[in-house]
């Protein structure tokens, strides 16, 4: 990591994360101008219920801290006096660092205080050794922000699939990398001198879809994330529910009605053993549709060139999810179900077939992700701009 980069940062190493944090009164304002920006400081205090001397002191300090700006066009008021000058999110000031772990490989990425990529790579796995996978994460994130030396860094974020403790900063348990009690965030901010916050990806997601996606506003939704690990989360009253250690979501050995898939923990048709991406690869090689060690995208670019029998196989597994988001459903009852899965995120037949096992009644709340192209570096990016979002001032520039 730059010298530089370290060198304007309070502390290596970060305050722990709350998971029953509460938003601050920065925080709704921020979170005000970010949806509605360029927007009237009057206008943020009839939308968020402040005074206008809070919102006022607040977009002030906000400003001082390089995290919102005055518009370069004021509005004219509508009565007498003088014009109206909105504030919006200074985009172009700072830069996150966003680390996805995934089976595979860790993906690296660069992301604005809107939560858009600005730059990423995929890193092979050379091993799967946490120590090992982190130290490439480090370089390949220090090789980014040599890129970008005019945006200053506030942080990295980084989301993992398994059992993630946030408070901690540690993956607990990843049965498919064979990690237990992994120091994520303190191996992590060692080699960087960066703040470091973790997080389970299904969580992670769900902070991005109410920071910058479509259920961006709403009152409650679910996450269903199903790659190599399948997992869930869930969020009301924008508090994205952790339980005790962290350990909400694991959805992986939930029964499927008819499943036959053998899996490693000794039952049958357990969740992730039926829908995981090692499953849905090997069917496809059995039907002669991809060869050995192919990526699960080998399968939807031979769907996408029309091998019927790659198409079923995504429908299939597309149907397949959405009997187990129908079950969350059924449990939980969210206004929105975002599901991130490759084939529904490439072919609106597999969208069609996941609304309809989900149930027409209730179809019209179910979405594919609001990050089709960039759903692992957004993951890992809005880990740290969750924190960001909701006290600035705590997790501020000066502060973080």
């Amino acid at each position: 990591m730059p010298r530089s980069a370290a060198s304007t940062l309070a502390s290596p190493v970060p305050r722990a994360a709350d998971p029953d944090r509460r938003r601050t009164s920065a925080s709704v304002v921020l979170r005000s101008v970010l949806e509605h920006g360029p927007v009237a400081r009057s206008t943020v205090a009839r939308l968020t219920g402040l005074s206008p001397a809070s919102v006022t002191e607040h977009c002030a300090r906000l400003a001082a801290l390089g995290l919102i700006r005055e518009s370069a066009a004021p509005r004219r008021s509508r009565g007498v006096g003088r014009p109206h000058v909105p504030v919006e999110l200074d985009d172009a000031r700072f830069v996150v660092g966003g680390v996805h772990v995934a089976v595979p490989y860790t993906t690296v990425a660069l992301l604005d205080l809107r939560g858009r990529v600005l730059a990423r790579r995929e890193l092979k796995h050379r091993r799967t050794d946490p120590e090992g996978v982190v130290a490439r994460a480090a370089d390949g994130l220090a090789a980014l922000f040599a890129r970008m030396p005019d945006r200053r860094p506030l942080g990295i974020g980084v989301a993992v699939g398994g059992w993630v403790d946030r408070a901690a900063g540690t993956v607990v348990e990843h049965e498919l990398l064979g990690w237990r009690e992994v120091p994520v965030r303190e191996l992590l901010a060692a080699r960087t001198g960066l703040p470091v916050h973790v997080d389970g990806h299904a969580r992670a997601l769900v902070n991005g879809e109410r920071l910058f996606g479509r259920a961006r506003g709403g009152g409650s939704v679910l996450h269903l994330f199903v790659g190599n690990v399948v997992d869930a989360a869930f969020a009301t009253g924008d508090e994205v529910h952790h339980g005790p250690r962290s350990a909400a979501g694991a959805i992986a050995h939930l029964p499927v009605p008819g499943g036959s898939e053998p899996c490693p923990c000794g039952r049958t048709g357990c969740l992730q053993a039926e829908l995981g991406e090692r499953t849905l690869c090997r069917r496809a090689r059995e039907a002669g549709v991809v060869e050995a060690g192919a990526h699960p995208m080998r399968v939807v670019a031979a769907a996408a060139a029309g091998d019927a029998v790659a198409r079923r196989l995504l429908v299939e597994r597309a149907r397949a999810t959405g009997r187990a988001a129908g079950l969350l459903l059924d449990v939980l009852n969210p206004e929105t179900v975002v599901v991130t899965e490759v084939g529904i995120i490439h072919f609106s037949q597999c969208l069609d077939a996941l609304r309809e096992a989900v149930g027409n009644s209730r179809s019209a709340s179910v979405l594919p992700t609001s990050f089709p192209d960039s759903v692992l570096a957004v993951a890992g990016g809005s880990v740290v701009l969750d924190e960001l979002f909701r006290d600035p001032l705590s997790a501020s520039p000066e502060r973080i």
